[in-house]
């Protein structure tokens, strides 16, 4: 078998754990398996860099940041081969350069077009366990570009894509899906497998465990994926196509998340094609919109609309939309920064009915206000206070009886 594993940051945190990876990647290896290990950026040294540069500079420029910030990946590639090859074994490490991860030319968080990996392909043949720095590619003008946060998942699904591997393993510092957050709920229950569509729902809601776009790379790709613990050998959550069993299960997990804020622009104009000059405004800055809220007008003249963005945008969102609402006549612009979404996945939605109305009686049993709602054919959201976050993931969990008893 060919075999991709990823560590994450907490995996390589140090050089004990990158040690500790190394005898893992070693072990796989010795079991007769060809082995391409993807690391990302030993735990806190993004964040460093990140604050390294804005020490330097009010404002870096994303090409300069897109340098800087690969060069975190670049070193635990290094030393992660080297403490393979002090155990005995052939590897080398190579940036995504070298590896032929070709992107488009966004900086911070480009897309992956295509990967050529012949130099990888070709060590691997030679015997090599090759290590690539994730998180990182290259532009057709040789601009240095990453992948976002979390850029090392689709790293190791799309590397194992282009090498056809037979498996892409993602370890980390939780040993699986869990219905939930274990740290809200203790209760929460390990799953032995999603299907993608649920795992790409519960990653784009909050769930830290994979990043989307790896997701929707592995399910467009039909790359199976297990998510496991760098910590034990227990046997994680397999990410695979849909099966009739998993139909069975109405909902199979809550998700929060917190990092969003609200943008809410107060009476403006009631007209065709206000919402699309909001919106494509926002659009063309590479800024991604999630929940979307407008209130009727009664008088026809006037309305207002509300939608959510991630906090890592919220401020430039902000400045887009004051500048848009002046032009289009609008009254004002707030911003609010203290609310969560919340919500429940199951593909047995497609069959079962009855989510949204548990979902809300459960809610407004424990005094919870939904602020905005969105569906899709296996998954409800509400938007909620922030403060009311753990509460809200603590009784839908119990609702839907995902715990272990």
């Amino acid at each position: 078998m060919l075999i991709v594993q990823k560590y994450g940051g907490t995996s390589v945190a140090n050089i004990d754990r990158i040690k500790a990876v190394a005898k893992r990647v070693v072990k796989t290896s010795k079991e007769g398996h060809k082995v391409a290990v993807v690391v990302s950026a030993m735990a806190g040294e993004t964040d460093k860099l990140i604050n390294l540069a804005h020490q330097t500079a009010s404002s870096p420029g994303e090409r300069e940041m897109d340098l800087l910030l690969s060069s975190g990946e670049r070193i635990t590639s290094a030393l992660t081969a080297m403490a393979i090859e002090d155990l005995g074994h052939k590897a080398i490490a190579l940036t995504g350069r070298q590896m032929g991860i070709v992107t488009d030319t966004v900086h911070t968080k480009a897309k992956i077009e295509r990967i050529t990996a012949e130099k990888a392909k070709k060590a691997l043949d030679e015997g090599y366990i090759v290590v690539v720095a994730g998180f990182q590619g290259i532009t057709e003008n040789d601009d240095v570009t990453t992948l976002g946060r979390g850029g090392s998942d689709l790293s190791a699904v799309a590397i194992a894509s282009a090498l056809k591997a037979d498996l892409c393993e993602i370890y980390t510092d939780v040993d699986g899906v869990y219905t939930t957050d274990p740290n809200i709920v203790p209760d929460a229950k390990k799953l032995d497998k999603i299907s993608f569509e649920e795992m790409l729902e519960l990653a784009s809601l909050g769930a830290k465990v994979l990043q989307t776009r790896s997701v929707e790379f592995a399910m467009k790709y039909e790359v199976p994926v297990v998510v496991r613990s760098s910590f034990n050998d227990n046997s994680g959550t397999l990410v695979t196509k849909e099966d009739k069993d998993m139909e069975k299960v109405v909902v199979s997990g809550v998700a929060y998340d917190k990092n969003q804020d609200k943008i809410t622009i107060m009476s403006v104009p009631d007209k065709p094609g206000i919402a699309a000059r909001i919106f494509k405004g926002i659009a063309e800055n590479t800024i991604v919109v999630d929940m979307i809220v407008q209130n009727i007008s009664s008088d026809g003249k006037a309305t207002d609309i509300s939608f959510t963005v991630p906090k890592t945008d919220s401020k430039k969102a902000f400045k887009l939309t004051e500048e848009i609402a002046k032009e289009l006549g609008a009254k004002s612009v707030s911003l609010s920064d203290d609310i969560a979404k919340i919500s429940a996945v199951g593909v047995g939605m497609r069959t079962h009915s009855g989510v949204a109305a548990e979902m809300f009686e459960t809610l407004a049993k424990h005094s919870v206000n939904i602020m905005a709602i969105s569906t899709s054919e296996i998954k409800v959201s509400c938007l909620i206070d922030l403060k009311y976050t753990e509460l809200a993931v603590r009784v839908l969990h119990e609702a839907f009886g995902l715990g272990k008893k």
